[in-house]
């Protein structure tokens, strides 16, 4: 019995250890492939003038390792030559420099840059659901909601937009 019990725990244990080390390397992957892009696009921007898509990307590794101050630079770089290249999915650009600006507690600037987002394909769901999320944080409940059943309208299904949208329903009619 006791023998069954030590194989039970020694068995747990090795999954455990096992779904750590295997999440561990995940990471390091990850960590390894978003530094080899960040290197290879500094050096190429540096040499030469990029992409829309080039400074968008390099904007948001930056934006993950909160670097803003040149994340802001590069989407706003990104948004420019979006508009040279004639380029007409910038919405993703926007959205991203929103992100930035609401990521430093600037709602006003993070609210315009998404209804700029949201000007250039009306259906992106990701910005509605983060221009909601800056006017819930501005305290204007009413507009959060509309933005949120907006959402709601182009992706029914979608889990934030249902959570959030539920609990300021109760908010409001409270």
């Amino acid at each position: 019995m006791d023998n069954n019990l030590a194989v039970v725990y020694l068995s747990i244990f090795v999954g455990l250890l096992t779904f750590a080390v295997v999440n561990v390397f995940r990471q390091i992957f990850k960590t390894r492939k978003r530094e080899n892009a960040l290197a290879r696009l500094r050096k190429k921007l540096e040499k030469e003038k990029g992409t829309a898509q080039e400074y968008y990307e390099l904007g948001s590794i930056y934006s993950e390792k909160k670097v803003f101050s040149q994340a802001i630079a590069l989407f706003q770089k990104a948004i420019k030559a979006a508009e040279e290249e004639e380029e007409e999915n910038s919405a993703p650009i926007f959205n991203g420099l929103g992100y930035v600006y609401f990521a430093q507690e600037q709602y006003d600037l993070a609210i315009r840059q998404y209804k700029e987002a949201l000007k250039r394909k009306p259906d992106y769901v990701t910005a509605l659901n983060n221009l909601a999320h800056a006017y819930e944080r501005k305290k204007l409940t009413t507009q959060a909601l509309q933005t949120y059943e907006e959402a709601l309208k182009f992706a029914p299904n979608n889990p934030t937009a249902k959570r959030r949208a539920e609990s300021l329903r109760r908010l409001v009619s409270a």
